[in-house]
C-alpha cells in the first residue's frame, strides 16, 4: 500500500473518529453512572477535566447533561408550527450536550479562547457547563454541587435565576429537583464504581 493510501485511510478514520466523542446517540443505561462511563470512556475524561478546571463535580455535569439532552450530542430543541403544519423554526438556538444557547456560546467561546470548540463535543460541551456554572458560583453565590440552584441559573440564565423567575414556573421547579435527585443517585454510583 502506499504512503498516500495509508495517509489517506488514515486522515478519514481520525475525521470519523472526531474529538472526544461526539456520538449522536445516547449511552444505553442514562440511570447507572458506572454504566454511562464504562461504555463511553470519553465521557469520564471530559468530566474529570472540567472538573478540574471549574470545580464542577462529575455528578452535577452529568445530571445536567441528563436533563439537557440525555446525552445526545446532536440535540436540539422542537420545531414550532403555525396553524399545526407549516413549521416555523426551532423553538430556540440551543444545541448540542450542553443545550448552549447560540450568544452564552459565543459568550464562552470568545472569553475562554475555545474557538475549535464544538457544542456536540462532550469536552466542550461540559468545559462550557463548567464555565456557566463558576460564573453562577461567582455571581450569584451558588455552591458548584448545589445541583438544584446550579440548574436553574443555568435554564434561566443568571439574571433571570436573581429574579427569581423559576418561581412562576411550577414545571421547571419540578424539573430542578428531579436534577437534584439525579445528581445525589450518580454520586453514589459514582463513589462504588470507583472501588
Amino acid at each position: 500500500m502506499s504512503r498516500k493510501l495509508r495517509a489517506a485511510i488514515l486522515l478519514v478514520l481520525m475525521a470519523a473518529c472526531g474529538r472526544t466523542g461526539g456520538y449522536g446517540t445516547a449511552p444505553n443505561n442514562l440511570d447507572d453512572a458506572c454504566a454511562i462511563l464504562n461504555e463511553r470512556p470519553g465521557y469520564s475524561r471530559a468530566f474529570r477535566a472540567a472538573e478540574r478546571r471549574w470545580g464542577v463535580p462529575v455528578h452535577v455535569q452529568m445530571a445536567t447533561i441528563y436533563q439537557e439532552s440525555k446525552f445526545v450530542s446532536d440535540a436540539r430543541t422542537p420545531f414550532r408550527y403555525t396553524l399545526g403544519v407549516i413549521p416555523m423554526g426551532r423553538q430556540s438556538s440551543a444545541f448540542g450536550y450542553s443545550q448552549a444557547l447560540d450568544g452564552t456560546w459565543d459568550e464562552y467561546v470568545q472569553e475562554t479562547n475555545s474557538f475549535r470548540a464544538r457544542r456536540d463535543n462532550i469536552g466542550d460541551a461540559v468545559d462550557f457547563m463548567g464555565w456557566y456554572m463558576s460564573k453562577s458560583r461567582d455571581q450569584l453565590g451558588i455552591p458548584l454541587n448545589d445541583a438544584r440552584n446550579q440548574y436553574l441559573a443555568y435554564h434561566e440564565g443568571r439574571t433571570g435565576f436573581s429574579r427569581g423567575s423559576y418561581n412562576s414556573k411550577a414545571w421547571l421547579v419540578r424539573v430542578a429537583g428531579t436534577v437534584e435527585t439525579r445528581a445525589a443517585n450518580y454520586q453514589a454510583q459514582l463513589r462504588r464504581c470507583r472501588r
